[in-house]
């Protein structure tokens, strides 16, 4: 049995220590010890996307990512941009553009998305294309997505 480590993470906004393997992937200590099963593992690569959350508002592949890692650092998942009652700017338009139909890509997009909207508030369609290329969708052919990204920053303005 490995040494367990002690770490520190701010996830959503709440601190959380826990002692952890060594070798525990990010992806699964969010979803399996904190119940965030809305960060998807997909292809367990870092290839399809699907994993991504923001570690100090970048976006980063959970499923690449040990959880000792991310001692001391602030993580941002899907479950942290909106409520129930109150769905983030990105979540409605996601809705509202029909860019969701499987779902399985949408935490890993949506999250893309936001990192690129704070970082650039009025994204070309050619930036908003870069800023996602690296999360596949097998059913919404992305169309949907641009639009959705396009109309929260041009509701920014």
């Amino acid at each position: 049995m490995s040494d367990l480590f002690n770490i520190t993470i701010t996830v959503n906004g709440t601190q959380y220590q826990r002692a952890v393997e060594p070798r525990l992937l990010l992806s699964d200590f969010l979803r399996h010890d904190l119940g965030l099963t809305g960060t998807h593992v997909g292809c367990e690569h870092g290839v399809c996307g699907a994993c991504t959350i923001l570690f100090d508002s970048q976006p980063v592949r959970s499923c690449l990512m040990f959880a000792v890692q991310a001692e001391g650092h602030q993580i941002l998942t899907v479950e942290g941009l909106g409520t129930m009652d109150r769905l983030h700017p990105l979540q409605e338009a996601f809705i509202d553009h029909n860019a969701i139909q499987c779902g399985f890509c949408t935490p890993g997009m949506l999250m893309s998305s936001k990192a690129l909207l704070d970082r650039s508030p009025h994204p070309t369609e050619d930036e908003i294309r870069e800023a996602l290329v690296g999360n596949l969708c097998r059913c919404t052919g992305y169309l949907r997505i641009i639009e959705a990204v396009q109309d929260v920053a041009e509701s920014e303005t």
